[in-house]
């Protein structure tokens, strides 16, 4: 099949950091781009102003939820993942740090590049799209952080946070409207940030740099199609089986459930950027089905969390306000290897509150439900209607410090494609392998200190206590770069083994645990893998949409 018979030159799947990044540069290379996306469109007028709205908050079509959260509980590992054109941008923290540059030196991706030479003009260009700034909101939260650190021996450590957040100008009062400030006049016009602390509900005052004033953005002015609303449900070469004369992409409408109407496109290449999860549950569907059968058997190993854990600490009837801020605006580190930020949801969004409880010890597993009991009766009895305050969802926001703990220290479990026992029509992804710890020692003795020099209640995850479970928003890996098949699913410019004009660009194709928020790094390795493709030979135009870019 000719090039110019395709529908699109290129389908991305997903619209997140690797998505918005692919969609952006193809445009500008002149390639005719399509971009899938199984999410809603979200605008400051229909985001929701509490997570207690939970149907535009939470991601569970089937139950009627279209929202953008998506909370998945497998027998490892809780995971929180975001669906919406911008991905997880929409709700995700803006957190935007390098890691270390020993995470290159990790993994499966050791060695297939200089990473610490090349890598850093990546992160230059990514922070440079993303607005990433200092944080100029530190709010009580941060305060506490830092007396926290004091009172740790750690206070050196303390910094603020570098967010994808546009501050304006100091003189002017927050909430002041600029023209576009990053790319020339080429972007939306922004706000400055009011501190209101909403980042992950997501943002109602245009201050926040989600993909969808940035990359998604500029590449929809270049003409890319975005799709919203969408769901690819295969993906199978044309003529070749190794995809060397195109793919056809088979989608159907997202929110609905049956008797769903097929759209079927053809493409010369397609990116598969559906984030970790929804990448790794997509292809292991097709290599079943037969429509991908030679993805490598790899798929699936080596899925990291950053060995997170989520804790915390609460202060009932504090009149200061905790919720005010960016929603991560600070963080230290207790030792080399663990990290601690400062988190926060808007005043009134408290549903998170039911996945915190009591600080509590012990051995992870079943005994540490009853060390759970005893540290709920001791506080019960030592703070009186304070101590039951500080486990309801009342005000919670308002009152509490959360903890996103992460390390550099390798650990993973794997991803399978399997048939539950609890649900026997069809398969779903399952974990295996080692246990991920649920009890970091360092980060509890913490936030116990912490609690105690601050006057506060410190809190553990109900999911760590009950099930013996993590919780992470940073899952990665399952799809990783590396140098032959037997060792990951793709090679060291994204293009997945076996197969030509197939990519994986997202937090799956991540090697090791990087210890720091991945969407930095996510962005600059798909501008890395951008800079592979080469500009579109027969585009005629296309050195004019250059001249009009950033």
């Amino acid at each position: 099949m000719k090039q110019q018979q395709y529908d699109f030159d290129y389908v991305v799947i997903g619209s997140g950091f690797g998505g918005s990044v692919s969609a952006y540069r193809l445009s500008q290379k002149g390639y005719r781009v399509l971009v899938l996306e199984q999410g809603r469109r979200w605008t400051p007028e229909n985001l929701p102003k509490t997570n207690w709205k939970v149907w535009d908050y939470l991601w569970r079509p089937f139950a009627g939820l279209r929202g953008f959260l998506s909370l998945r509980l497998f027998r490892h590992v809780m995971i929180l993942h975001g669906n919406a054109v911008g991905g997880g941008s929409i709700t995700y923290a803006q957190t935007l740090l390098v890691p270390k540059d020993s995470v290159w030196e990790d993994g499966n991706w050791a060695g297939l590049d200089d990473w610490k030479t090349t890598m850093p003009a990546h992160y230059e260009t990514a922070k440079h799209m993303l607005g990433v700034a200092e944080n100029r909101r530190p709010g009580p939260a941060d305060d506490k952080l830092r007396e926290m650190a004091a009172a740790a021996d750690v206070e050196d450590s303390f910094y603020y946070t570098d967010v994808g957040v546009f501050f304006g100008n100091d003189e002017d009062a927050p909430g002041t409207e600029y023209p576009d400030p990053y790319f020339g006049g080429e972007g939306p016009e922004r706000n400055s940030c009011v501190g209101c602390g909403g980042c992950m509900v997501g943002c109602r005052y245009n201050a926040k740099n989600t993909l969808d004033k940035n990359y998604l953005y500029l590449a929809e002015r270049l003409g890319a199609e975005v799709r919203a609303e969408t769901e690819c449900v295969d993906v199978r070469p044309l003529g070749n089986t190794d995809g060397s004369e195109g793919y056809e992409v088979t989608t159907a409408p997202a929110f609905k459930r049956f008797n769903r109407p097929q759209t079927r496109i053809t493409a010369g290449s397609v990116i598969v950027a559906a984030s970790s999860l929804g990448t790794q549950q997509l292809l292991f569907k097709l290599k079943e089905k037969g429509s991908l059968p030679n993805v490598s058997d790899d798929l699936g190993n080596r899925v990291r969390t950053n060995s997170e854990s989520i804790l915390g600490v609460r202060y009932p009837n504090t009149k200061e306000d905790m919720s005010r801020g960016v929603a991560i605006g600070s963080g230290i580190y207790i030792d080399d290897h663990t990290h601690i930020e400062a988190v926060r949801y808007p005043e009134g969004s408290n549903l998170m509150s039911s996945l915190l409880t009591v600080l509590t010890g012990g051995r992870p597993g079943p005994t540490r439900i009853l060390s759970w009991l005893a540290a709920l009766a001791k506080l019960i009895a030592t703070r009186g209607f304070n101590g039951i305050r500080s486990v309801l969802p009342y005000r919670f926001a308002s009152e509490t410090v959360i903890f996103l703990v992460m390390q550099t220290l390798d650990g993973h479990i794997n991803m399978r494609w399997k048939r539950p026992w609890y649900w026997p029509f069809g398969k779903q992804l399952a974990t295996e392998g080692d246990r991920i710890p649920t009890f970091i020692p360092e980060a509890n003795a913490f936030t116990e200190k912490a609690a105690r020099a601050t006057g506060g209640v410190g809190l553990s995850s109900m999911s760590e206590i009950l099930f013996n479970v993590p919780m992470t928003a940073h899952c990665m890996g399952g799809c990783a770069m590396a140098g032959s098949p037997d060792k990951g699913v793709i090679d060291s410019q994204n293009r997945v083994f076996n197969y030509q004009n197939l990519y994986v660009i997202d937090g799956s194709m991540l090697s090791a645990n990087l210890g720091v928020n991945p969407s930095l790094t996510i962005t600059a390795l798909a501008e890395r893998a951008m800079s592979f493709i080469p500009q579109k030979a027969d585009a005629s135009d296309s050195e004019a949409k250059q001249r009009t870019s950033v």
